[in-house]
């Protein structure tokens, strides 16, 4: 795609706790966009034009007590990115939301002016706040993508996605998804060659289109549920068992029918769904082990079909067992 004559106009939105990581990973790579415009192409002007904007000409203390030096925001940017901010639970969200009405504010009148807006991670959730995810599909970090399916509930998350771009509003995964979205906003001004030289020269992958393989089922929010609670741990304790969904609901004294129902309302899935994903996990766990092939973390979860646990794997990790094998497993 050949550049246009003038420079891209990027906004990068800072505020009180935001991560100061999702804005230097826009503002470095677009640095080195320019920087290899100009070497190899012989470009006069640069490309892109960043600008580190917030409330007023200020100092913004970002997560971690880092200071960052920012403009003052306008809407005459060609886009708005938008990054996350440090969230420690998905409980503690509605909290965190409640400090930035001016920057949800100013998010929703930058895309009523028909500025495209991004956000990183849980940024998503400013954008939520500011009705721009409604009807939309969106993705964030897989640790918080639940909540925001819960709070949006008029947007449609997938949690698998690394970027969600649904006409003007561009959501991604987290954190190091922030250069999988300067890669694309490079891509899309100035054509998947000098992408490509950025990726190369930053060390950064540029084929990334999903965060599935990354996920640790361990880490996630549980939920306030009690009854669910104990039914995973059951069937986590039996990972290699045949799946019984009566035995399951005998030995917590209900029947089959309750047993789908309470586990469904504060899951929003299936025991058999939690299973299965339960057994990806521990396989993931399991291949990235010396110790193990395919074939033998296959037998511990209970596998005895090649063909069948290689495709419920792809399924749910985003790629065969043999390549997350070959990208995760420990080096002797």
């Amino acid at each position: 795609m050949p550049s246009s004559a003038s420079p891209t106009r990027v906004g990068v939105l800072a505020y009180r706790g935001c991560l100061g990581t999702e804005i230097f990973g826009i503002v470095d790579l677009l640095l080195f966009a320019n920087a290899i415009a100009a070497a190899t192409e012989g470009a006069r002007e640069d490309l892109f034009r960043v600008t580190v904007a917030a409330r007023r000409a200020s100092d913004v203390v970002a997560a971690g007590g880092v200071a960052l030096r920012a403009a003052r925001w306008h809407k005459r940017f060609d886009i708005l990115i938008v990054p996350g901010f440090e969230l420690r639970s998905p409980r503690h969200v509605g909290q965190a939301l409640g400090q930035w009405h001016p920057e949800i504010e100013y998010i929703a009148s930058a895309a009523a002016a028909s500025i495209p807006v991004a956000s990183v991670c849980t940024g998503a959730f400013l954008l939520g706040e500011a009705g721009l995810l409604d009807g939309r599909n969106a993705t964030t970090s897989w640790l918080f993508a639940g909540q925001l399916q819960r709070r949006y509930g008029l947007a449609t998350v997938n949690a698998d996605l690394m970027i969600a771009s649904d006409g003007p509003v561009t959501t991604t995964a987290a954190f190091s998804a922030v250069h999988d979205l300067a890669l694309r906003i490079i891509q899309q001004r100035a054509g998947d060659d000098l992408a490509r030289h950025v990726a190369r020269l930053s060390l950064v992958a540029d084929n990334r289109n999903s965060q599935a393989p990354y996920v640790d089922d361990a880490l996630l929010w549980p939920g306030p549920g009690t009854f669910a609670r104990p039914v995973r741990r059951w069937l986590s304790e039996r990972l290699a068992q045949p799946y019984d969904l009566a035995g399951l609901a005998r030995a917590f004294h209900v029947s089959t029918r309750t047993m789908l129902r309470r586990f469904g309302d504060e899951t929003g899935q299936s025991p058999l769904d939690f299973l299965r994903q339960a057994r990806v996990d521990t396989a993931k766990r399991l291949l990235e082990s010396p110790d193990h092939t395919v074939a033998s973390a296959m037998r511990e979860v209970g596998y005895t079909d090649p063909a069948s646990f290689r495709r419920l794997f792809t399924k749910r990790a985003g790629m065969t067992p043999a390549a997350y094998r070959r990208q995760f497993r420990i080096r002797d």
